[in-house]
């Protein structure tokens, strides 16, 4: 009904909504130390005050939670719609090529910068839909309010600080993934373990092991230290090792012996199939040593047989299980710190709708214990599903179909997002289908025709559900 309005009001405030997108990027909002009245830092206060000043300077009610959270209200009327964006980055990282992480430029047709897709080029195409709606006098009855975030990329503590006040709306959409609509994401066990054991003298012998940054990521590289194994048999394994699992070892004098780096490749712990885990390839590789047998040695056998290289399913574990709409559980294997008498270490699981506390959580627990490793968890994040055919998902899908001439249908995600918890919640945009838009790596990119295309299905949809 006012498709040929909003896409027109869009085409005209095109640029605007690109400098808004870049004034909020080139702030580095990464969460920082705490400090009075800056619940996260310098950075994502900053980002919050901008992008509060830019709602209120287009007409809308701004309301400022302690600097957890900013939210902007198209108007006083009953709550019906909540759009949930955030403004934290992770770190800038290296191996940026095409410019620099915080100076946002756009280069054939796409926006790079750190934040521009994920999420505040989001944030923004959200503000803009309410400001079509707004400026161009389209009736609604309902409210929509953009909800901003602070601390998505490391917990979600201001959202939970959020919910604390307020009540969810009767909706909620968080632009924060891809298009059409994600309504289901798997639930998750972030596995920690560990085990204690008499430490041992005896040579050959495994000196100490380090591996993994983040819990959600598969480690690319991983580093040990052994002593009294002789470089021939280090490096001829290495070949061997390396042959089956492309892995790739290298080796250099460290204190206490000879230092071996194994080098992988990483990936989100969502999609572990992606990688070539680092870490299980160096405990496959250490097992092939002829190290002296011994207690800890014992527990890198088991942590192998738990979870052997190219297993990402939970297989060996005993938790391989899939359902039609979720997909396959996945498993990653992604932190380890191994010493002479202890060992310490992390798995990520993302777990599909049949998925539970018995099935799962319980199964690990017992199969680790068999192995004498104690994993510390006593429970689990649930999956979390919308029906796919409520008017309110339904509402969404059309409004993409009719902007993008794409068929719209409904998608799960080993990922989660701010809405996970919140019962009526999908994720809805703003990447297209098959855009690898570089999230969290070197020159992250929004395509500038899809975060226009976003604002205009985002401003549909305030009409349709809100009107």
């Amino acid at each position: 009904m006012y498709k040929e309005k909003i896409e027109a009001y869009m085409e005209a405030h095109k640029q605007e909504m690109i400098d808004d997108i870049c004034t909020l990027c080139r702030i580095n909002s990464e969460k920082m130390a705490y400090s009075e009245g800056k619940p996260f830092g310098e950075g994502t206060f900053a980002a919050l005050q901008m992008a509060l000043s830019m709602a209120e300077r287009y007409g809308f009610s701004i309301t400022n939670y302690d600097n957890y959270v900013g939210t902007a209200d198209l108007n006083d009327g009953e709550r019906q719609l909540d759009i949930l964006a955030h403004l934290d980055i992770v770190p800038a990282g290296e191996g940026w090529t095409v410019t620099e992480p915080f100076e946002p430029v756009v280069k054939d047709g796409k926006l790079y910068g750190r934040g521009t897709a994920d999420d505040k080029g989001p944030a923004v195409a959200a503000l803009y839909a309410m400001r079509a709606v707004k400026e161009l006098g389209i009736p609604v009855k309902k409210n929509v309010r953009l909800i901003l975030g602070t601390d998505e990329e490391c917990g979600s503590s201001d959202i939970a600080e959020y919910y604390e006040v307020e009540k969810e709306a009767p909706m909620t959409f968080s632009p924060d993934a891809e298009f059409p609509v994600i309504n289901t994401e798997k639930g998750r066990l972030e596995g920690h373990f560990s085990a204690e054991f008499a430490p041992s003298e005896a040579l050959p012998r495994l000196v100490k092991l380090e591996a993994g940054i983040k819990v959600n990521v598969v480690p690319g590289k991983a580093w040990a230290v052994v002593e009294g194994v002789d470089t021939d048999t280090l490096e001829r394994t290495a070949k061997e090792v390396e042959k089956e699992t492309g892995i790739s070892f290298s080796f250099e004098q460290a204190e206490g012996g000879m230092g071996i780096t194994a080098q992988g490749e990483g990936a989100h712990a969502s999609t572990p199939q992606e990688g070539k885990n680092a870490l299980t390839g160096l405990l496959l590789y250490l097992t092939r040593l002829p190290l002296a047998d011994c207690p800890q040695m014992k527990a890198v056998r088991s942590l192998l047989k738990l979870f052997p290289h190219g297993d990402t399913q939970g297989m060996a574990v005993g938790i391989h299980m899939a359902d039609e709409i979720s997909g396959a559980l996945t498993l990653a294997f992604s932190m380890l710190t191994v010493s002479a008498d202890s060992l310490d270490g992390m798995f990520d699981s993302r777990c599909p709708i049949c998925a539970n506390e018995d099935n799962v959580l319980k199964v690990v627990k017992a199969a680790m214990a068999e192995e004498g490793i104690t994993l510390h968890n006593d429970s689990m994040t649930p999956p979390h599903h919308v029906d796919g055919n409520s008017p309110f998902v339904q509402t969404l899908l059309k409004a993409y179909e009719e902007y993008t001439g794409q068929k719209g249908s409904c998608q799960s995600t080993g990922g989660g997002t701010y809405v996970h918890n919140l019962k009526n919640g999908v994720a809805f945009g703003a990447s297209m289908p098959g855009t690898d838009n570089r999230m969290h790596g070197a020159d992250e990119f929004a395509v500038v025709e899809d975060l226009v295309t976003s604002a205009k299905i985002f401003a549909q949809v305030i009409v349709e559900l809100c009107g």
